[in-house]
């Protein structure tokens, strides 16, 4: 599959914690096929045991053999080169399973969605309409140190690996707002969508 067939693909994007995940989810309730390349590149993670091992070390995998994600999490958000060895390592294989998946997707000729938390970063998919979930940076910081137990410092760390916000949406096809309640967050989806089909 060629880098331009990716010709009903919209990425969506933001940052961390500004509700990506619910925002999928009311895309699939409305019907739309999503590709998360989250829960790719955690599979990929989990199959490359030796890879996190002869890399990062042993004190990053549990006894059971399976890879400490909080410890390593850690690690390279604190740490960009250790960051560096990681995507270099896991984003090509992310990217070979995503062309995969969109391959399949393809045949329906309708739009699909491809969650990409790096869309913007990377610049590695020739995907030309994107979507962005807006939540205000001090939300963010919020909601992951909520979510995810973090420390005021590690969620910062999180946010700061991570293009702003702002610069975000600035770059979005459509822009997505997740600064209020659910039933403001499903009329916005909602809107969108109307737009994506029209």
């Amino acid at each position: 599959m060629q880098e331009d067939n990716f010709k009903y693909a919209i990425a969506l994007t933001g940052g961390i914690g500004t509700g990506k995940s619910t925002v999928s989810k009311f895309f699939m309730l409305y019907g739309f096929l999503i590709i998360d390349a989250d829960v790719l590149s955690k599979e990929i993670l989990s199959e490359n045991v030796e890879f996190v091992r002869d890399t990062f070390g042993e004190k990053f995998i549990y006894s059971d053999g399976t890879i400490d994600r909080k410890k390593l999490g850690a690690l390279v958000f604190q740490n960009s080169q250790e960051r560096k060895k990681l995507e270099t390592f896991l984003h090509p294989l992310i990217k070979k399973a995503i062309i995969k998946k969109a391959e399949i997707f393809e045949k329906a000729q309708k739009p699909y969605l491809i969650d990409i938390p790096l869309f913007f970063e990377t610049k590695n998919y020739d995907i030309k309409k994107s979507v962005v979930v807006y939540a205000t940076p001090e939300q963010q910081l919020q909601r992951i140190i909520q979510r995810d137990g973090l420390s005021d410092i590690e969620a910062i760390n999180r946010i700061k690996s991570q293009m702003n916000i702002d610069d975000k949406k600035e770059l979005a096809t459509f822009v997505i707002d997740n600064t209020k309640d659910l039933k403001h967050l499903q009329k916005e989806v909602e809107r969108v969508i109307s737009d994506i089909t029209k």
